[in-house]
């Protein structure tokens, strides 16, 4: 393919008016929710889309003070310099020419990341095959694609006990596999709100996704820290979600050897050699790769053929938008021994049609990045067989969702 144009778009849903939600040590405000959308074009026309974030850990980005603006910056610059006018023939030659840049490592990435995801959408248009057909020539012995995919819901962020139970009531209606809920509310009210959600649910999973115990400024002690991993095991978690720092890999160990929880990590890794590293402590039960964060799908390969004979599950981290979604749905679909997708639920999600709204907060952009919705019912995806990602990308957010500069969340601690 010869790539005629890249073009990366900054944008900002805003969160009107500001919400304030109150954790273990303080409150945190947020403003708005922004991603990138990198579109790549050939000459012949054809249009392939991606989604990237200035940072792979939502938080970091607040207290590293980078933006999605100024990735964007750095998509039209060394990355569109460096790809544009090329001729394109395996995927990885664009992993190649971004190496060859004078980007640092983690910008350089981020760009692999996207354009990766954008070029195998592209090949599948020019090929006439869904993404995830593509994909399977890249693992040894693939059996056939599996395009009937169940989620588990992503949603409930800082609130009391109750709440997160009438969510996860909400969620098992809706289907969906598993409820992951964020706590950090107190070591207390966080083993409270362990045993609200086990009762709430009967056939729904149980999960914990605690960054933010490693986050807020020392909130949380070991021995706190153990006592809710190995209370949430003892009410059936599925798992327990970063309960360490993300490079804490002996904090993992530890809590794998005192405790019964299943743990999961990976996400935060900068690559996917982090991803193999985490895998290799034989602490974590679930490997989180994610094609917008580790080289595209050609990064989180390996991972998964790790994952293969091994106790440990790969299960893709997806945190944002429907194009996200749709296109770690396309590893999944193509993986062998992978079949779970996380789905981030956000207020006013047109696909949730139960009683009450288990949304974390506003994030209107993550709907209207694409043309239609994806198929969901029931609490399963069924990966579109359309040529590429099987989506047409909506440019017309690009003048709906400017964006604005400033982090955009804020926290304050007592």
């Amino acid at each position: 393919m010869h790539v005629a144009d890249v073009t990366g778009y900054a944008l900002s849903s805003p969160i009107d008016p500001p919400q304030e939600r109150p954790f273990h040590g303080g409150y945190r405000r947020l403003l708005k929710r922004d991603v990138v959308l990198v579109v790549v074009e050939t000459a012949t026309g054809l249009r392939g889309a991606a989604t990237a974030g200035a940072t792979s850990s939502a938080m970091k980005e607040y207290f590293e003070g980078d933006d999605h603006g100024t990735f964007a910056d750095v998509v039209n610059g060394a990355v569109a310099d460096a790809l544009e006018g090329e001729e394109i023939e395996a995927i990885t030659d664009a992993h190649d020419l971004l190496e060859a840049t004078d980007l640092p490592a983690d910008l350089t990435t981020k760009g692999i990341s996207a354009v990766d995801v954008a070029l195998y959408d592209i090949r599948g248009k020019e090929v006439g095959a869904p993404v995830y057909e593509l994909l399977r020539e890249e693992f040894d012995d693939a059996p056939a694609p599996t395009t009937d995919l169940p989620l588990y819901a992503s949603a409930g962020m800082y609130m009391e006990p109750e709440g997160f139970a009438e969510q996860a009531a909400i969620v098992e209606e809706e289907g969906f596999f598993g409820y992951k809920y964020r706590p950090g509310i107190g070591p207390a009210a966080d083993r409270r709100t362990v045993d609200l959600v086990a009762e709430a649910l009967d056939e729904t999973e149980l999960m914990l996704d605690a960054h933010t115990w490693w986050k807020l400024e020392d909130a949380y002690d070991d021995a706190a820290v153990e006592s809710i991993v190995q209370h949430a095991a003892e009410r059936g978690a599925y798992w327990v979600e970063e309960p360490v720092a993300p490079d804490d890999y002996a904090g993992y160990e530890w809590l794998a050897e005192t405790t019964d929880a299943p743990l999961a990590g990976g996400e935060s890794e900068e690559g996917p050699e982090g991803l193999l590293e985490l895998g290799h402590t034989g602490a974590v039960d679930f490997l989180q790769g994610d094609v917008r964060h580790h080289r595209g799908f050609t990064g989180c390969v390996p991972a998964v053929e790790f994952c293969r004979d091994r106790d440990v599950e790969f299960v893709p981290h997806n945190f944002g938008t429907w194009i996200g979604l749709l296109s770690n749905a396309h590893l999944v679909a193509a993986a062998p021994e992978v079949d779970l997708v996380e789905y981030p639920i956000f207020e006013s999600d047109p696909l949730i049609a139960a009683d009450g709204d288990p949304g974390m907060y506003p994030f209107d952009a993550a709907f209207d990045l694409i043309e239609g919705e994806p198929d969901v019912e029931n609490g399963r995806l069924a990966v579109p067989d359309d040529p590429g990602l099987g989506f047409e990308v909506n440019l017309d957010v690009v003048e709906e969702y400017p964006f604005e500069e400033g982090p955009w969340t804020e926290f304050h601690y007592e």
